[in-house]
This record gives structure tokens, sequence and C-alpha cells, in this order.
């Protein structure tokens, strides 16, 4: 990863300065400069380089408009201008379904609604046609049921199942390997594993969990995104299968029985 010295050269060199000029323009001396992208010289003829005290990288961000993470590593984008614009989320979604007490409800999203929800998710009247509940234990955050559609997260979820996501205030809030689903402009409403490259890349990439081959992992634009449901819990029609160690426990139990019953017909005899 590069140093913060070698960032700074990087901005001198975008606006084809030299170390003299660039120094004018923050209003420190181009012996500053100088030492933090050189290093002073030192009696064993080497070069100890400065580091850049708070005032320097303040100046430095507000005259050239960069962007603070690209100086410390946590961003590729020097500029500010060139960020993604991201949009951001007022903290609630636009409509919400609350219980006669004033409680939120939960409303549920089934997969026959999936095409009216991408209208409609902002219309407090469509909402009002969704089938809601309250259901006290999800009560820190807005929270909404999706049923889940086709299979491509089978493993995790399977077609049917019906799971349950609290609204994601802010896309910093989003965790890589986490289950979301997300409502978007162009693929309407859809349940992933997400990985969070919106600092970076203005994108978040979409991963399934049915690894068949069927579904490509594919990325989506942050401006397309209109609400994210981080998945807390779900209902399922499936049921699991027993597994190994039962099926050889029943297999003992069974001849156990076999076992009595033999035992008791003999003994009649």
């Amino acid at each position: 990863m590069e140093q913060i010295d070698e960032k700074i050269t990087a901005i001198i060199n975008h606006f084809h300065l030299n170390n003299y000029a660039f120094s004018k323009r923050i209003g420190v001396t181009g012996t500053t400069i100088d030492s933090i992208v050189n290093g002073r010289p030192q009696q064993d003829g080497s070069r100890k380089k400065t580091k850049p005290g708070y005032d320097v990288l303040s100046a430095i961000i507000d005259e050239f408009d960069i962007n603070p993470d690209y100086l410390f590593g946590k961003s590729k984008v020097m500029l500010k201008s060139e960020l993604p614009n991201i949009p951001t989320y007022s903290g609630m979604p636009q409509v919400i379904s609350t219980t006669p007490q004033g409680e939120e409800n939960v409303v549920y999203v089934p997969a026959k609604a999936r095409a009216g929800y991408l209208d409609g998710y902002g219309d407090a009247e469509y909402i009002e046609t969704l089938p809601a509940f309250h259901m006290p234990q999800l009560s820190n955050g807005t929270f909404r049921c999706f049923e889940v559609q086709g299979n491509s997260m089978v493993r995790t979820f399977f077609d049917g199942d019906m799971v349950f996501g609290r609204y994601v205030e802010d896309f910093n809030d989003i965790k890589d390997g986490r289950v979301y689903v997300i409502i978007s402009k162009n693929d309407g409403v859809v349940l992933k594993r997400v990985i969070n490259r919106i600092q970076e890349r203005g994108k978040l990439i979409l991963k399934s969990d049915n690894k068949d081959g069927n579904y490509p992992t594919y990325t989506i634009n942050a401006e397309d995104i209109m609400e994210i449901w981080y998945v807390t819990m779900f209902a399922s029609k499936q049921m699991p299968e027993p597994v190994d160690v039962y099926d050889r426990l029943h297999q003992l139990e069974s001849q156990i029985v076999d076992l009595q019953q033999l035992i008791s017909q003999n003994s009649k005899n």
C-alpha cells in the first residue's frame, strides 16, 4: 500500500506542480513539503521523511478538493469530484404501516406482489393493500417480510420461504457476506448475499448461494438502489431431513422393538 508521502507526491504530479508551487498553494514552506516527500538528510547519508501534520493534510484536502480516504489508503479515488454520487437514506423507508396503538407492523410482500412493489414501495395507498402484522420481537427498527421466489439462494433459502428484513439506513451499514433484500430500478426485488464496494466503486456485488452455475455473480450501481433490507430471520416450509445419526437411531429402535416382540412371543410359547 502506498505511504502518505507517496499519496502527496501523486497529488503534486496530478496538478503538474513542483514542491515549491505546491507548498505555496497550501500555505507552508517548500522545505516542509520537501521533507515530507523526499526526506531530511541524515548524518549517515540517508534521508528521513517527515510525517505531515493535521494542518498540512487539512490544507491539502481543502485546497485541492482531495478525498480524505485517498490520503489514508482507504480509497483509490483521489478527488472528491470523482467519487460516485452515493444516495443517502432518510433513516426510514418512505412508507410504514402501524397498528391502531401506533406500533410498527411488518408489511408482507408475497411473490405475486413483487412487480407492484417496485412501483409502489413509496406509495402509502399501495402499501396499505399488502398484508401486515405485528411481531413484538421485531422492534429494533423497521421490518418487512418478503416471500422468496426462485432457487438462486438454495442451500440457505428455498422458494416459498419468508425472510424478515430490517431496513438499512446507511450504505455504510452493509456488511460483507450477509444476506439482504435489495430493491433496485433494474432488477426489482432480489435476495442475495452482498459484498459492499460502494465506497471504492459505487457498487454492490451480489452473489447467490446456489452453486449450480445458473446464477452468476453480478454488480449493481448504488444510484439504482431504492431500498435495502438486512435479513435477520426467516420462516421456511421446508422441513429438514433427518441426519444420518437419527436414521441409525431409528433403525436401532426398530430392531429393539422387533426383538422385544420376538422375545414376548417366544415366552408365550
